[in-house]
């Protein structure tokens, strides 16, 4: 059942993504489109180093009453869903580096060969005030994909969203850019220590 398979992969990722200090213990969503109309994701309380079924919901892309249960998120994952036929799976994740990167930059140039071979330069996004981000993020989020012509984006000070056709895919490219991230950091680092 397609069903099955999607659960298992989003289960297996999701532990893969929290080992690596990607989700934590309560920030995070991912989720898979299950048919032209549907897809499945954590529901609010999940914890992601250990989904089990019982931790996903389906939702339809009519609002009902199953979406209280599911992942704040689920609003974002539903309009990039609409409006990005190929998104197959998406993910929002906090990776440490690149989001404490974000901070302080507008844009991420990798140094290191694999971030400079996969992404060239990275724009941070910068969703402004945080106040009403949530309201926002439906629209923003999506339209900045479409736009941006990426599958991939960095939000200042919240995270990466991400989504596409394989969700091992999906974690590399945010594990390679956290890498990136890391490297520059620690290249500054070493830098500053220089000058002292």
């Amino acid at each position: 059942m397609i069903e099955d398979y999607l659960v298992s992969q989003l289960k297996e990722i999701s532990l893969s993504m929290f080992r690596k200090n990607f989700f934590g213990i309560f920030h995070g969503a991912i989720s898979a489109r299950v048919e032209s109309n549907r897809f499945i994701i954590n529901k609010k309380d999940a914890i992601f180093d250990g989904i089990k079924s019982s931790d996903l919901i389906e939702l339809y892309f009519t609002k009902d009453y199953r979406w209280n249960e599911a992942s704040l998120d689920a609003g974002i994952h539903l309009n990039i869903y609409k409006n990005i036929p190929e998104a197959k799976y998406i993910c929002y994740a906090m990776p440490p580096f690149t989001t404490a990167y974000s901070i302080t930059h507008d844009l991420i140039i990798p140094k290191d060969y694999f971030g400079v071979i996969h992404f060239g330069n990275v724009e941070i996004y910068n969703p402004r005030q945080f106040e009403d981000w949530y309201e926002r993020a439906e629209v923003e989020i999506y339209r900045y994909m479409k736009e941006k012509k990426t599958n991939i984006m960095v939000i200042k000070g919240y995270g990466v969203y991400a989504y596409g056709r394989d969700i091992h895919k999906i974690a590399k490219n945010i594990a390679l850019l956290d890498n990136s991230c890391r490297l520059l950091h620690r290249a500054n680092e070493h830098e500053m220590g220089k000058h002292h």
